[in-house]
């Protein structure tokens, strides 16, 4: 079974994708969203694991990039105790910046302190240009590769379903394979500006007028906004889910809340309760399986983290009308992010928020970057038929091995951009509400440790909170690791809807986050941590790269089997590893290690830029 491309649930450790039960056909705009973007992307809503600890689960506010998660340690060598939960850049282990002698100590002394050497360790000038100038070639290679092939195939039979008449003047065919995104911005673009801008409208007016009646008017505005698109008896559906789970907060167990929260979301993916309550929706049109997963899927986790949250503080006495207000705001309902409970709550709670300086202008220019993203895929769609492609194994095995490779790539930053523009055009509306919603996905060429390999932040928030780190603890220790990846994995694969697939992308996804700790405990034993101790900083950092870029294709392998197809990934993986072995397989390696180093080069500006930061801000 392949995922077809679409939104609302992204597979990756934080990206999902999400399927349908048998007979039921699921946009892959739910599946992709258990951890992350469009179609399946890489481990959506995992939570972190290399440095065992919850990544994710704090971003920081304002429309500023999240520096948490762009300080990483490598997937080999990250200790719990070296960065607290949500800690910044600055907040690194004692000593983390500092020079230390590594001549008398411990082998876990030695392995610590290389970890913060490997942070703050430059490399030379030339040596970092050399790497700028071997990716942009590799990167203009493969994408003339590319090219090419969308020109020969675009009169292919296989892609004439696909590939459809763009730009008739100067003779360049679409390609319209993702039918969510030509929806959203073809016969659905007025719909949801219309939808969206009323809102904005209504919430300055009454923010204006009644700023204490702001929450219900956002909850009234977005009731109304689903009654008139999927019709009362989905509206009434909802809110038997709303109450029931409402009801179970009251006993105040936990374990209930959860249980009922997660039979409830089974009953949006499985069969017969899942065609019995899609009869529930009014009429039919081409996005309504899209958002009746979402709507459906979205509120279960909504109101599970309402009732988690009643039983954790039962002295705040959380009412229904609390719950309502939280799962009908109409930026959030159908597509997300989740926003945990307590957060929204004591955002939206404020009766006269004050917007920080210089906010409107990041929320103009989100606005705007969302308007760049959206033009450049149409112009990139009219040049390179990367999402037809897969489908047609035949023309793709007669790719270059390069191509193939870009080929690969290419899919999965696609559904990184699909993912964040549509967080992009939603966290501007809900910030323009003074909320501080969970920041876009992080770009998946970023990546190459599967602790942050999510394509969405709120639901990687969502489990990490309420699975992952509660039976993790500190996410130091094998067993409890390994249970905690096994339960996240589980409800995430229930999110994506099972399915053969689904359980195979989970496994390998679940696989790569405890082996990444595996591998840690094996470089903190006392003969790996004392020869890399042996090393100087800088080829200590060069040796990390290294496993860097093996991680980064293991990401992209495990991730393109819900992406695309198991075919496509088997072709892609013989091509790579056995018949281009060794001049292909070595010549990607390092082609990828020299974007890891690229990468590791700005973390390493961005936490200096925060110690420095930080010191300015220290009292005399």
């Amino acid at each position: 079974m392949v995922f077809k491309r679409t939104f609302l649930g992204s597979c990756g450790k934080n990206k999902e994708p999400v399927t349908a039960p048998p007979g039921h056909d699921v946009p892959a705009s739910l599946r992709a969203r258990a951890g992350g973007p469009g179609a399946a992307p890489a481990c959506p809503c995992l939570p972190p694991a290399d440095g065992r600890q919850p990544l994710l689960s704090h971003h920081q506010g304002g429309g500023e990039q999240q520096q948490a998660s762009g300080i990483r340690e490598e997937a080999a060598g990250r200790t719990a105790t070296q960065r607290g939960a949500g800690a910044t850049p600055g907040e690194d282990a004692p000593g983390a910046w500092q020079d230390v002698s590594l001549s008398e100590s411990s082998p876990q002394e030695q392995s610590s302190t290389i970890q913060a050497m490997g942070i703050k360790t430059a490399l030379p000038a030339a040596e970092l240009g050399l790497y700028s100038l071997v990716l942009s070639g590799a990167l203009a290679y493969a994408g003339r590769g590319l090219l090419e092939a969308s020109q020969d195939g675009a009169h292919r039979k296989a892609f004439r379903e696909s590939v459809r008449p763009g730009w008739e003047y100067i003779g360049r065919k679409m390609d319209v394979a993702d039918f969510e995104w030509v929806m959203w911005f073809t016969s659905f673009r007025n719909v949801i500006i219309f939808a969206l801008s009323g809102h904005v409208l209504f919430a300055k007016l009454c923010t204006m007028v009644a700023p204490q009646l702001r929450s219900w008017m956002y909850a009234v505005y977005g009731a109304l906004a689903v009654l008139g698109t999927m019709g009362p008896w989905y509206l009434l559906l909802l809110l038997g889910h709303c109450v029931s789970l409402y009801v179970a907060s009251l006993l105040g167990q936990p374990w209930l809340c959860l249980g009922l929260g997660l039979a409830s979301l089974a009953s949006f993916k499985l069969d017969p309760l899942i065609s019995w309550q899609s009869g529930f929706v009014t009429g039919t049109f081409d996005l309504q399986e899209v958002l009746f997963h979402g709507g459906s899927g979205f509120t279960v986790l909504r109101c599970t983290s309402f009732a988690l949250e009643s039983c954790a503080h039962p002295d705040r006495h959380y009412s229904l009308a609390d719950l309502l207000k939280y799962n009908f705001y109409l930026p959030f309902f159908f597509f997300g992010p989740i926003m945990t409970f307590d957060r929204f709550h004591t955002q939206m709670s404020q009766v006269e928020p004050v917007r920080r300086e210089g906010e409107l202008w990041r929320i103009r220019a989100q606005a705007g970057l969302s308007v760049v993203a959206v033009m450049a895929v149409d112009i990139f769609f009219h040049f390179f038929y990367i999402l037809t492609i897969p489908s047609d194994l035949k023309f793709a095995n007669r790719l270059p091995d390069s191509a193939l490779a870009g080929l690969a790539y290419s899919n999965l930053v696609y559904d990184w951009v699909k993912a964040a523009v549509l967080f992009g055009v939603v966290n501007t509306v809900a910030r323009l509400d003074h909320l501080d919603p969970p920041q876009p996905p992080k770009c998946i060429t970023a990546l190459y440790v599967f602790a942050e390999t999510h394509f969405d932040r709120g639901i990687n928030d969502w489990l990490c909170k309420y699975v992952y780190d509660h039976i993790g603890g500190e996410h130091s220790e094998v067993i409890p690791e390994l249970g905690a990846t096994v339960a996240t994995f589980a409800i995430t694969t229930l999110w994506l809807g099972p399915c053969d697939i689904v359980y195979l992308w989970s496994f390998l996804n679940c696989f790569g986050l405890n082996f990444e700790l595996w591998v840690q405990k094996l470089a903190e034993s006392g003969p790996l941590a004392q020869i890399e101790a042996s090393l100087s900083e800088q080829m200590s950092r060069r040796v990390r790269a290294l496993f860097g870029a093996m991680n980064f294709w293991a990401i992209i392998m495990y991730n393109l089997v819900s992406l695309n197809s198991l075919e496509f990934t088997e072709l892609v993986a013989r091509r790579l590893l056995l018949t281009g072995f060794p001049q292909t397989t070595l010549a990607i390696l390092f082609v990828t290690y020299c974007g890891v180093q690229l990468v590791k080069e700005r973390e390493r500006t961005l936490a200096l830029e925060e110690e420095q930061k930080q010191d300015k801000e220290k009292p005399e």
